[in-house]
């Protein structure tokens, strides 16, 4: 015999959480790219480029943090320093 006393389940709690979830995978992966970048910055690089890695690993952390207080469209700060770090890269390696 089935038990109907289960409770309802809260769809827009669900949502909420899908929509975090999404959120922090954008924004975790574009920093992910960022810190390889750097990486890249500090192993093939000369001082200039160890300089702007640190700088933009640096920023990526604040953007990183903004980006999450930002919501759904948290992935555009982070997103920018990586193409900054990406062309500092491309300039200094």
């Amino acid at each position: 015999m089935s038990d109907d006393t289960a409770p309802a389940m809260d769809y827009d709690a669900h949502e909420q959480t899908y929509e975090g979830f999404i959120n922090f995978s954008k924004i975790g992966t574009i920093a992910v790219l960022t810190i390889v970048v750097c990486l890249i910055m500090f192993a093939f690089g000369g001082t200039a480029a160890a300089v702007f890695g640190w700088l933009m690993l640096i920023a990526t952390l604040v953007a990183t943090a903004v980006g999450m207080a930002l919501g759904s469209s948290g992935w555009i700060p982070p997103a920018g320093v990586f193409v900054l770090s990406g062309i500092l890269a491309i300039l200094t390696v």
